[in-house]
């Protein structure tokens, strides 16, 4: 499901890849598209579920300070 894009710029901040592939994934549900939701209600409901959690657990690693040690948690 993670799409890497070689002619985008990199956003420098921390978990982009994560952020950027949640967003699409929200913006091209059912849930939005034919409900007319928005992602955010969508996200509550369960929606894109797998992308939610990997993007917790990287915002989580930017926080713990093993990760110098491990590396960020992610893509």
């Amino acid at each position: 499901m993670p799409k890497y894009y070689e002619d985008k710029e990199e956003d420098g901040r921390a978990c982009s890849g994560v952020r950027e592939d949640l967003r699409q994934c929200l913006l091209e549900s059912r849930c939005v598209l034919q409900e007319n939701k928005s992602p955010k209600e969508c996200l509550r409901e369960g929606h894109c579920r797998s992308l939610q959690v990997t993007f917790f657990a990287c915002k989580r690693s930017v926080l713990d300070t093993r990760a110098r040690f491990r590396g960020r948690k992610g893509y």
